[in-house]
């Protein structure tokens, strides 16, 4: 804003200024143009009356070449005189005989023998003079008896002219200075509440929370408009605080009661008919969902109140701790798991999210896994295709700027409509295993997101579902690290088979 400002300012400026120092500086050529017109007129009209006066006297030889000597060495110029018939009377300045012989044929002393007074005036494009002669006949009564000619040095006329226009310029150039220095205070006093505001903005997005901005300095549009966005703010930070705090007791609230019921439902077992056993396994199946519901709900109230950064963790280091953690599960299960992947550096996550990320994501996987298939977690660098030489490098790494986390599973998959509202809240695929809550999915985008990267899921290459999460590389590294330990860039590390083959 500040330099739209000023750039404003400096424009209005210039306008301005060429709007003045041009006409002034053309006024000032033509002025000064007529003055030394008049003044070589007076002159050439002084010579003329002298010569009129000598040559009715007789006295043209011996008085006029000392007139044209001391008129020239006074004007520093050239003075010509010459009799009716253009012969030379007297010159300040030697003359060729050619030059003598055709006098009579030069234009302004041809017009001045005809009895008309002419000026050659040759003008620079600045307006200044850079060549000047005048002719004005010699008259005795109403007889023509010669001509004069006077020719003035412009030198002094155009560096007057010259320096004048570098007199405009160079104040034009002090105005605009002016102009940006002041300008340039107001448009910092003008825009000093819009970046309040701005920053209070971007302070209200990411936190959200929001300091107050001062409303008692800029504009009243400005103070307007800072009072109502303190308002806003305010109030957008109460109902946040409200929703948040509604969300964490509601579900610290609902745990011990669900705790209850279970057990009481558990207690029925041994009174209840063997027809009723199904209905009793459902509403345990049904607490069970709800529990893990209330934990999905507490563990996005937590994310939503915590304000802590993102931090250094070995991408590496966490696969392997949550392999180890989930292989003995998807062994009762029948499924393999797998660690492959080519990447252990680390990347900039909340503390506890990448953990969370696989819990959720291997969770889902080995819901929708059938017995027999596998599971792979496979963190990697993102590539893109080579365009130049493909037969050569089909791939290249896309850089160092993020790291991709696959959980890829053998299920059913997904559609394409189903893997856009997977990250819904509360949303599950119509065909989906009966157990779920909707919000693993939610919670790693959420998670995924608060760290600087995101979450998208794609059609894996055995048909099932390819979740990939996209997280920033730590800084301080040139890239990946190294491959794990006896380990191959691209092929599996560890698996997991059923019966711990």
């Amino acid at each position: 804003m500040t330099r739209r400002l000023l750039l404003s300012y400096l424009t209005l400026a210039a306008l301005l200024l060429l709007a003045l120092e041009i006409p002034l500086g053309f006024v000032y050529s033509r002025a000064e143009r007529e003055r030394v017109i008049n003044a070589a007129k007076d002159e050439a009209e002084s010579v003329s009356a002298f010569a009129s006066l000598s040559v009715s006297a007789g006295r043209a030889a011996q008085d006029l070449p000392e007139r044209a000597a001391h008129c020239a060495e006074r004007i520093g110029g050239k003075v010509l005189i010459v009799d009716r018939g253009g012969a030379l009377l007297a010159t300040s300045h030697p003359l060729s005989a050619a030059e003598e012989a055709g006098l009579a044929g030069w234009p302004g002393i041809a017009a001045a023998l005809r009895g008309t007074a002419t000026a050659d005036v040759r003008t620079s494009t600045i307006g200044g003079v850079e060549y000047l002669a005048v002719a004005t006949p010699v008259r005795h009564g109403a007889e023509e008896q010669g001509a004069v000619r006077i020719t003035v040095p412009t030198r002094m006329v155009a560096d007057r002219v010259h320096h004048v226009w570098l007199l405009l310029g160079l104040g034009g150039l002090a105005a605009l200075t002016a102009v940006v220095v002041v300008g340039f205070g107001i448009a910092r006093w003008t825009g000093r509440p819009i970046r309040e505001l701005e920053h209070a903005t971007h302070e209200l997005a990411v936190g959200g929370t929001a300091v107050p901005v001062a409303i008692t300095n800029g504009p009243p549009e400005v103070r307007s408009l800072a009072a109502t966005f303190n308002r806003t703010a305010a109030r957008l930070e109460h109902l946040l605080a409200s929703q948040r705090a509604f969300a964490g007791e509601a579900s610290h609230q609902l745990k011990t009661p669900l705790a209850a019921l279970r057990l009481r439902l558990e207690n029925l077992e041994n009174d209840i008919a063997l027809n009723a056993r199904g209905s009793l396994t459902a509403a345990l199946t049904e607490t069970d969902r709800l529990a893990r519901m209330v934990e999905g709900l507490l563990a996005m109230a937590r994310l939503d109140e915590s304000a802590s950064e993102p931090e250094r963790v070995d991408l590496g280091q966490v696969c392997a701790e949550r392999h180890r953690a989930w292989t003995p599960l998807y062994e009762r299960h029948g499924v393999w798991l797998a660690l492959a992947g080519e990447y252990t550096g680390e990347v900039l996550a909340l503390p506890g999210a990448v953990e969370q990320i696989l819990d959720n994501l291997l969770s889902n996987a080995l819901r929708v896994s059938p017995p027999g298939s596998t599971v792979s977690i496979d963190p990697r660098l993102p590539v893109v295709p080579e365009r130049r030489f493909p037969h050569r490098h089909p791939h290249r790494p896309a850089g160092p700027g993020r790291v991709e986390l696959h959980v890829m599973d053998e299920g059913p998959g997904m559609t394409e409509e189903q893997r856009r509202r997977a990250f819904d809240r509360f949303w599950r695929a119509p065909d989906a295993p009966k157990g779920g809550t909707g919000l693993g999915l939610a919670l790693v985008q959420r998670l995924a997101h608060a760290s600087g990267g995101e979450a998208v899921l794609r059609r894996a290459p055995l048909g099932g579902l390819d979740a990939v999460v996209r997280l920033p590389v730590a800084p301080g590294r040139a890239g990946g690290g190294p491959a794990l330990p006896s380990q191959r860039p691209g092929r599996p590390l560890q698996t997991a088979a059923p019966g711990g083959r």
